[in-house]
């Protein structure tokens, strides 16, 4: 059998991307097996957004490449994000590659190992179930992520993302409804909505944007228990997307939102539409027409002329809005961006303190939020089980980037369905309690 070993780096969109490869290889006929050292091709999917994950990238690669000598690997390939960003350097560097291919390769996957150690036995017919041969193993199953457009038309100035990925291209509604309903047939409870920006979906194909269209349809035809929508611009959300949020019981009261800063001189410097004054009018409107709205965000400290005083009023800016769930990254000087060429560059010293003051005043933020839910009665939806303690998720959290809930039960519970668990405490972040049997 001709075994591959298969891992992603990254983002979402990367992980989907990994498991159209991994499903493409399986309908080809490959064996993807979990260890790498009982295979004949180990491909790497890589991310090459900022400097530490490149690095995370090449430090897998390299460990990864001792199996040509150790073990049965014939071909290593590389792929993805930073296979596209540093194909040069990358062949320099690495000669343990056997290929390094782009983001826009991935259908050829298939003809590529077949290329290196040869052909499958045996091959099925049905590339359309590629996808879901690749979640016939997954270690949540109950959960989906769907891509529903590739590239990003932004060009925001810290970014690397359009001239790796090209332009903002959606993908056509009645393909992404068919694969939810493949998906939610198979399994998935969750469907997961990821893009580079998912509020401008149909700008491009459609003429207008089709994201609040798109969540009504799929409410209705998937079948899926909770629908979450991930990367949504804050520049680009439209009255009609609020009002398909608030209304549709299958689309979590959630939305993921980066605005990067909060204040006018840096959000222009990182080319960014939004305002002060609007990213306040927006997080208002969100909260009245969304009264159970979790509101999640990022922010980038220590980019270049952020001065102690602009710093400061960022700071008060996250203590006045109190975020439901925040993450910080420290500015990265990224290679061929025009943030890269702009004076006033900080020191990793400054960045690294300000990404800590952040993070302090969230975790204070979101410690006095989590108190606020001790004695209630929440839906929880199951993820997993470890040493008879149940860990799931309220409608408020997404899978591995939110907080979680930890909970007894007197009867076994099903992975991915939703009980009643009334929440007895809190730690530093997550929180506990108890699903009472039912009677």
């Amino acid at each position: 059998m001709s075994s591959i070993y298969l891992t992603s780096l990254g983002c979402d969109k990367n992980r989907v991307d990994g498991e159209v490869m991994i499903g493409t290889l399986r309908t080809a006929g490959f064996d993807v097996i979990h260890d790498p050292a009982g295979a004949k091709a180990i491909i790497v999917n890589t991310c090459g957004f900022i400097r530490e994950a490149v690095e995370e990238s090449i430090d897998l690669v390299l460990e990864l490449s001792e199996h040509k000598s150790s073990g049965k690997c014939q071909a290593l390939i590389i792929v993805g994000c930073m296979a596209e960003r540093y194909r040069d350097e990358i062949a320099e560097s690495i000669p343990e590659a056997d290929l390094i291919i782009g983001v826009g390769e991935y259908e050829n996957i298939a003809n590529v190992v077949a290329n290196l150690i040869g052909s499958p036995e045996a091959a099925s017919s049905d590339t359309k179930l590629a996808r879901l041969a690749a979640r016939s193993d997954d270690v949540t199953p109950h959960i989906a992520y769907i891509k529903i457009a590739e590239g990003c038309d932004n060009h925001c100035t810290y970014c690397t993302i359009p001239s790796i990925r090209g332009s903002y291209k959606s993908r056509k509604m009645e393909d992404i409804l068919e694969e939810s309903r493949q998906l939610v047939a198979a399994g998935a409870r969750e469907l997961v909505l990821v893009a580079q920006d998912t509020s401008l979906y149909g700008t491009d194909i459609y003429g207008r944007k089709k994201l609040p269209e798109l969540l009504r349809r799929l409410a209705k035809e998937s079948g899926a228990t909770w629908i979450r929508l991930m990367y949504a611009y804050p520049e680009h959300i439209t009255p009609e997307l609020i009002s398909a949020i608030a209304e549709l019981p299958q689309v979590c009261k959630y939305i993921d939102m980066p605005i990067q800063h909060s204040q006018n001189q840096i959000l222009k410097s990182m080319g960014r539409e939004s305002t002060n004054e609007k990213l306040q009018h927006l997080i208002k409107t969100l909260r009245a027409e969304i009264p159970d709205i979790a509101i999640r965000t990022t922010l980038i400290v220590g980019f270049p002329g952020e001065s102690n005083y602009i710093f400061e009023k960022m700071h008060r800016f996250v203590n006045k809005i109190k975020f439901d769930r925040l993450g910080v990254f420290p500015y990265s000087q990224e290679e061929g961006t025009p943030a890269a060429a702009m004076p006033e560059q900080l020191s990793e010293k400054v960045k690294l303190k300000r990404y800590d003051l952040i993070m302090r005043l969230q975790q204070q933020i979101n410690f006095e939020a989590q108190q606020e839910h001790v004695g209630k009665i929440l839906p929880v939806m199951v993820d997993s089980q470890t040493d008879g303690v149940y860990i799931g998720r309220t409608q408020w959290d997404a899978y591995e980037v939110d907080t979680v809930v930890n909970f007894s039960s007197e009867e076994e519970l099903v992975r991915g369905e939703i009980y009643p668990v009334k929440i007895l405490g809190r730690d530093q972040y997550d929180l506990r309690g108890h699903h009472e049997p039912t009677q």
